[in-house]
């Protein structure tokens, strides 16, 4: 087989396609092209084929990845998930990984730092319902117990969002409801309207 054109990427600005015998084979980044040593008229065999493939597949997933990042932080477990989701090969997954964690992409603690913020700034998720999140997240104990210092405190959190929903409910206990689904305690829901109600007399 021979490599016989290698073409700028018309949809794709920095990937190049790829030809052997006259058809469309793959496609590489500028920087894999380079490090591929591939040019026109290079012969190669079903192996070389094989693994240069594997590098454009690998390519290809790594800026599915980024894209996926840039939109909002990952964790490592959602990568994953959406790896297998894809169908990417586990090879490929953990090269994707561990490239994204190389570039400072891709950090759980970084993550679980923002989600905690973002958590906090909404005003209406308690602890451990921020908590039970981060596992869900793949986010590793020992991170979880850095990032929800004793600053991540419920009792502020709840007061605020019982005078945000008092007047929202006809039933009080749909408020509680409420509350309980956002991961308060009962009875904390039960002293933080008690609160409220004494306020308003």
């Amino acid at each position: 087989m021979q490599i016989t054109k290698v073409a700028p990427a018309a949809k794709t600005p920095g990937r190049y396609n790829v030809f052997v015998d006259g058809q469309y084979s793959f496609s590489l980044d500028e920087l894999q092209l380079v490090q591929s040593g591939i040019h026109s008229g290079l012969e190669i065999g079903d192996e070389q084929l094989a693994n240069f493939r594997n590098e454009s597949e690998f390519g290809k997933n790594y800026i599915r990845a980024i894209d996926l990042i840039s939109r909002h932080l990952r964790s490592e477990k959602e990568i994953r998930d959406y790896a297998k989701r894809k169908n990417w090969t586990p090879d490929n997954a953990n090269r994707v990984i561990e490239r994204l964690k190389e570039k400072g992409y891709l950090n759980d603690t970084v993550f679980a730092e923002s989600f905690v913020r973002a958590r906090q700034n909404a005003g209406k998720y308690s602890r451990r319902r921020i908590e039970q999140d981060l596992r869900k997240k793949g986010i590793a104990n020992n991170i979880i117990q850095l990032v929800l210092h004793d600053e991540v405190s419920d009792h502020t959190a709840l007061q605020k969002l019982v005078a945000k929903r008092y007047n929202r409910y006809d039933d009080i206990n749909k408020l509680k409801a409420y509350l309980m689904r956002a991961g308060f305690n009962y009875d904390d829901i039960n002293k933080a309207i008690a609160d409220y109600q004494n306020n308003l007399c």
